[in-house]
C-alpha cells in the first residue's frame, strides 16, 4: 500500500471543490464543498447515533437506500439541525446540484455541519453553485476539505494505492472533526471515495464493520454530534473483477485499505480536538476478547482527569487504573501494567497494578511530546484494541464558550 496524493481525487473519476458561498460571515473560509463522480458509484454510510438527526442525514439515508451515489454536497457554518423546513433545505441542496450537474438529486449525499437549531438559508448556497461547479477538479480534494471545516485547524485528507488482484486501485478521504467527538458512530464528516468495483452489500458491510475499530474508537470531548456521518462511494473505474464475496482475499484486501485512511483520518481528528496540543494513542494488550481491550482503551481515552494530566505532561498513572476500574470491563486489577511513550522514549510506571520507580524528569521530558502513547497491558489474554483521544486544555472552554456568538 502507497501513501499518494490527492485526497477524495486520488482514484479514478472524481472531481471535487470548495467556495465560500456566504453561509460564514469570515469571507476567508470555504463554506461548501462539491465532490462528484464520472459514473455512478457503489455507495455505503453510517450515520450518528444521537436521537436528534440533522435532515440532511435523513435526506442521505433516504438517497441511497438503493446503495448508489454519484456526489457529496456539504456546507459549514450551520448544522441544518433542528429546523422545521431542514430536509426541505437539504432536498434543495441535492436539487441545485442536479440544476448544475449532471447528477440527478435522489443520488446526491447530503450533509451539513456548524452551528444546531439556526435557520439555514438556501439563498447563498444557490448563489454559490455557478462558482462551486466551475471549479471543480481533479486537484480540488483541499478545496472541499476547507469547505467542510468547522473549528478545525487543520485540514484532514489521506490516499492510499493499493492493488486488487492484477488492477491498481486508490482510495481517499477527507474529514472534519474537532468537538462533538465521542466514540458513538459517527460524530464527525467523513467523505470517502475509491475508484474499486465493490457490490454494495459488500461495501456496507465493510464500512459498518471498520468504523467499529476506527472512528467508534475516537474522543475529543464525550458529546455525540447530531449530524455527523461516514459515507463512501466506489464508482468501479479501477476496473477489478466485482467484489462481492466478503471472504474472499479481494475483500480483505479492500478492508485494509479502507482503514488504512479511516484510521490515518481518526489520528489527524484527534490530534486537532479543539483546543488540544497532544495525540493521545491509548493502547491496550493482553485483553481476554476484543470488546475488553475496546471498552478499557476507549474508558481511558474519554477520562477527563487523564486528558488533563497530559496537556501538564504529568505522569498521573493512577488516573488510566481509574478509567479501567470504572469502565465495567471485567479485568484483574493486579496484572495491569502501564506505560508512557512518545519520540522521546518510554517509560513503566505501573506493575502488576501498582506503582513502580521511575523519574519524573524523564516522564516529564517524554509526555511534553505531541503525540503519547498510552500502553496498557491487561495481562490476561491475547487481544488487544487502540483508541485515538487528545489532551484536555484552557482553550477548550475557551472555544466552546462563545461557539455560537
Amino acid at each position: 500500500m502507497i501513501k499518494v496524493d490527492g485526497g477524495v481525487c486520488a482514484a479514478k473519476g472524481y472531481k471535487a471543490a470548495g467556495v465560500h458561498c456566504g453561509i460564514r460571515k469570515n469571507k476567508t473560509k470555504r463554506d461548501l464543498s462539491l465532490i462528484i463522480s464520472e459514473k455512478k458509484a457503489t455507495a455505503a454510510a453510517v450515520y450518528t447515533t444521537n436521537l436528534v438527526k440533522g435532515a440532511p442525514l435523513k435526506v442521505t439515508k433516504a438517497n441511497i437506500a438503493d446503495g448508489c451515489a454519484q456526489a457529496v454536497i456539504c456546507n459549514s457554518g450551520n448544522a441544518n439541525t433542528c429546523n422545521a423546513n431542514g430536509i426541505e433545505i437539504a432536498e434543495q441542496m441535492c436539487a441545485l446540484v442536479e440544476q448544475y450537474t449532471d447528477v440527478k438529486a435522489s443520488d446526491v449525499i447530503v450533509a451539513s455541519t456548524g452551528v444546531i437549531g439556526q435557520p439555514l438559508d438556501i439563498t447563498p448556497i444557490a448563489g454559490g453553485m455557478n462558482e462551486l461547479v466551475a471549479n471543480l477538479s481533479s486537484d480540488g480534494s483541499l478545496m472541499a476539505a476547507e469547505g467542510i471545516m468547522t473549528t478545525d485547524t487543520a485540514v484532514k485528507e489521506i490516499a492510499f494505492e493499493f492493488p486488487i488482484g492484477s488492477k491498481k486501485c486508490r482510495i481517499g478521504g477527507i474529514a472534519k472533526g474537532s468537538g462533538m467527538i465521542h466514540p458513538n458512530m459517527a460524530t464527525m464528516l467523513v467523505f470517502v471515495t475509491s475508484d474499486v468495483a465493490i457490490t454494495k452489500d459488500a461495501l456496507q458491510y465493510a464500512v459498518s464493520e471498520d468504523v467499529k475499530d476506527s472512528f467508534n474508537m475516537v474522543s475529543v470531548d464525550g458529546d455525540t454530534s447530531t449530524n455527523d456521518m461516514c459515507c463512501v462511494m466506489a464508482n468501479g473505474m479501477a476496473e477489478n473483477e466485482l467484489i462481492d464475496d466478503i471472504d474472499s482475499a479481494e475483500f480483505k484486501d479492500f478492508q485494509k485499505a479502507l482503514f488504512a485512511v479511516t484510521s490515518y483520518l481518526c489520528k489527524m481528528i484527534a490530534k486537532d480536538g479543539e483546543g488540544a496540543s497532544k495525540l493521545l494513542e491509548v493502547k491496550v494488550s493482553g485483553a481476554e476478547d476484543v470488546a475488553t481491550a475496546k471498552t478499557v482503551a476507549k474508558s481511558v481515552a474519554c477520562s477527563s482527569l487523564l486528558k488533563a494530566a497530559m496537556f501538564g505532561a504529568d505522569a498521573n498513572w493512577g488516573r488510566v487504573l481509574c478509567a479501567i476500574g470504572y469502565s465495567g470491563a471485567a479485568v484483574d486489577v493486579e496484572k495491569i501494567d502501564v506505560a508512557f511513550a512518545s519520540k522521546a522514549g518510554e517509560i513503566a510506571v505501573c506493575k502488576n497494578g501498582a506503582g513502580v520507580d521511575f523519574s519524573e524528569e524523564k516522564a516529564k521530558e517524554i509526555l511534553t511530546e505531541s503525540e503519547i502513547e498510552i500502553a496498557v497491558d491487561l495481562n490476561s489474554g491475547e487481544a488487544g484494541a487502540t483508541a485515538w483521544g487528545c489532551d484536555l486544555t484552557y482553550d477548550y472552554v475557551k472555544i466552546n464558550g462563545d461557539y455560537r456568538t
